[in-house]
């Protein structure tokens, strides 16, 4: 039997010995702390605080999403890293798919030491998105794209419907973060499936060239789909982001010089 899905958030608090290193963690659009709860369980057995919020409007039902505006996503996602910021003295940023662009965001206006990605949003392919905007007004929502997950028997406990007025917020929230992505200096690492349904590789491109001044690691995930987090590669993200972390933290260290920073909190 499956399990009903977790959509409370998550807290940890640093452990061992050395530099307390926090994560600050952001599931995505339509779905809730449930699809990173392990990943988020493994930075915390690796001795790290973690903040994984549920972000406005999700968790509970698509009309409550259709209610919300993209600032109170990132608002959520903000206030949870400067909570780790207060008790660490180094935090990263990870996310996936809207999360990972949310993570994005907080790496331009934050000092973080670096950034993980899984299947990364920052691009709306589909040719209604420039309409969404008007669209909202008839239409209220459209079937969702959930649970797309290779592995069977696995359920991401996402809407099963998306609110058109959310998807705008999304959208615009897209556009400006592709804006702020030159302001990034700290390594990234983004692991990509080579087959997902939900986040094309537009994406993958528009991060390319936005991150102008970052270092970027790109692993492909040949045996998932999108919810990689939840799907066959999973172990190998969750050892690759710790293992990404800690050689973060001992180049730095090496180097006699604290993890590269982005600017401070700006405008957007």
């Amino acid at each position: 039997m499956t399990s009903s899905p977790d959509h409370s958030p998550f807290s940890s608090v640093s452990s061992g010995d050395g530099p307390r290193t926090g994560v600050v963690l952001s599931h995505g659009f339509t779905g809730s702390p449930h699809g990173l709860r392990s990943w988020a369980h493994a930075f915390a057995a690796a001795g790290f605080a973690v903040r994984m919020p549920l972000l406005p409007g999700h968790g509970t039902s698509w009309q409550d999403l259709a209610r919300t505006r993209w600032q109170q996503w990132h608002g959520a996602l903000d206030n949870a890293y400067l909570e780790l910021e207060a008790e660490c003295d180094n935090v990263f940023a990870a996310g996936i798919s809207m999360g990972g662009a949310l993570a994005l965001r907080i790496a331009a206006t934050r000092p973080v030491a670096g950034v993980v990605l899984v299947n990364p949003a920052l691009v709306i392919d589909d040719p209604r998105a420039p309409l969404a905007g008007i669209l909202k007004l008839v239409m209220k929502s459209t079937p969702a794209i959930a649970n797309d997950i290779l592995k069977e028997g696995v359920n991401e406990g996402a809407y099963p419907r998306t609110p058109v007025a959310a998807a705008h917020e999304m959208n615009k929230m897209f556009r400006d973060t592709l804006r702020l992505l030159p302001r990034i200096t700290a390594p990234v690492q983004v692991y990509r499936s080579t087959v997902d349904h939900v986040v094309s590789d537009s994406s993958i491109a528009a991060l390319r060239r936005g991150l102008a001044h970052a270092p970027l690691e790109l692993l492909r995930l040949e045996n998932s789909y999108h919810v990689a987090t939840m799907d066959n590669d999973a172990d190998r993200i969750f050892r690759g982001s710790v293992d990404f972390i800690r050689s973060t933290l001992s180049g730095a260290a090496d180097d006699g010089a604290a993890p590269a920073a982005a600017g401070r909190e700006g405008t957007a």
